[in-house]
């Protein structure tokens, strides 16, 4: 295993390979296990299974592909950083515009996933789930200010509880299973599997934004890879397991309901359990949400670092610093794209859609980077292949909804023209970029083993 060096970052991370662990379970684990079982089964019917077990295969070498550039290439910057050293500055912009932009429309998704479970507990209204939703927006906000540190002992609590709530959703549930359920087993034919697994899009994302933080991870080339196998392991059993609990227990109804996991545990331990599942649903939006906004926050300051951001949001992009500028900005888009929505009344799922679409970008871009950084014969850059082939046939199941990322393209295209033709006239940014990974042209000659 290898590490390559970094100008100028000496500082060592705190994150353990424990904590890591939980940042990635909690990213990717997140509001897709509380909302999507449903969601799927409506698209889908139980033929809906395939699509999750698809899902958990493609997201393996996924999930390869960026712990091998995170350990080979650790930095704040993430995706980002490693689409610059593969393709040029104008790449990197666009996906790290790509991602930061899609976080605090996903935030607000998931937040509403999560005050709908408590709506649903306590027989609220819509008020209760806004209010619900305001709140676990602002508890990431305060967590994250607090320091990574701070981010990655919560999400380590946050997730082990939630692992056994679910676990326990499960369990008590199967002795309700019944093999009539799943019959007809594709009742919208083979072809729903295919839209049903670009919904499930949003439940698997996650791999790339712990990369973000790989340079706060104490020992990065071990504890990166280490850190997203394990998760891998834990996401895909679990995602596997309530998905089928949902539809042998619940059979058709499981398409008509919003609050799944509370219906499981409803149906295992007495309507009583809807409180616990509440419980469960706010763990888990807050795991993925506190993921997203420590990801996204580093992200943000490494942009206003390398010129794809103001340099304003700059500060915190060094390892151990707290980037609370960036935070805010997605802080106060989250709030934004939450009042949006209710306003709208749109609902959560196209906020989901958009998101998927972006991430979907980010991962084309992120695994092409990959093949090209990465040694030739190694594991990673064998995943890095099969992860390529996986996302184009992504790419395709997205449909209109990639118009978003290209727009967002655009705009990120145009504003690293603006600053280039600022730098012409003479007017550069103020500051000059903090300390980059060194080119790829120089990467074998800084390695060390």
């Amino acid at each position: 295993m290898t590490e390559t060096l970094i100008k100028g970052a000496a500082p060592e991370g705190r994150l353990t390979a424990g904590q890591g662990t939980a940042l990635y379970v909690g990213a990717v684990l997140g509001t897709g296990v509380i909302a999507l079982p449903a969601l799927a089964a409506e698209v889908a019917g139980p033929a809906s299974l395939l699509a999750w077990i698809a899902m958990v295969v493609i997201s393996a070498p996924l999930a390869a592909s960026f712990a091998a550039l995170g350990a080979r290439f650790p930095d704040s910057g993430g995706v980002s950083t490693y689409a610059r050293l593969a393709f040029g500055d104008r790449t990197a912009a666009v996906v790290g515009w790509c991602f930061y932009l899609a976080v605090p429309t996903g935030s607000s998704a998931a937040a509403l996933f999560g005050g709908a479970y408590v709506s649903s507990a306590l027989g609220g209204s819509t008020l209760t789930t806004t209010v619900t939703a305001a709140g676990l927006m602002v508890a990431v906000t305060a967590s994250n200010a607090a320091g990574v540190k701070m981010a990655g002992l919560f999400q380590l609590a946050l997730v082990g509880l939630l692992v056994v709530l679910l676990l326990l959703a499960v369990g008590l549930s199967l002795p309700h299973a019944r093999a009539a359920n799943l019959q007809p087993f594709a009742p919208h034919g083979w072809s729903a599997i295919g839209p049903a697994a670009a919904l499930l899009v949003w439940s698997f994302a996650g791999w790339e934004a712990i990369t973000h933080l790989a340079a706060e991870f104490r020992r990065p080339a071990r504890t990166v890879p280490l850190a997203a196998g394990s998760a891998v392991v834990i996401v895909g059993a679990l995602y596997v397991s309530v998905a089928f609990a949902v539809i042998a227990v619940l059979g058709r109804g499981a398409a008509d309901t919003e609050a799944p996991l509370g219906e499981l545990m409803a149906r295992g331990m007495g309507g009583h359990a809807r409180l616990l599942a509440a419980g469960a649903a706010l763990l888990l939006t807050l795991g993925a949400m506190n993921a997203y906004y420590a990801g996204a926050a580093k992200l943000g300051a490494a942009l206003g670092r390398d010129g794809a951001l103001p340099t304003w949001l700059a500060r915190g992009s060094v390892v151990g610093e707290v980037p609370r500028r960036s935070l805010g900005v997605i802080s106060v888009l989250g709030f934004a794209a939450l009042l949006a929505t209710v306003l709208t009344h749109t609902g959560a799922r196209p906020l989901v859609l958009l998101t998927t679409g972006s991430f979907v970008a980010v991962y084309a871009i992120g695994v092409a980077a990959a093949i090209r950084l990465l040694p030739r014969r190694s594991k990673g850059r064998a995943a890095s292949f099969v992860a390529l082939a996986a996302v184009l046939i992504l790419l395709v199941m997205s449909g209109g909804y990639l118009l978003w990322p290209l727009a967002v393209a655009g705009a990120a295209l145009l504003y690293v023209g603006w600053r280039r033709r600022r730098a012409l006239r003479g007017t550069p940014p103020a500051g000059p970029p903090a300390a980059r990974l060194v080119p790829p042209e120089v990467v074998e000659a800084t390695e060390v083993t």
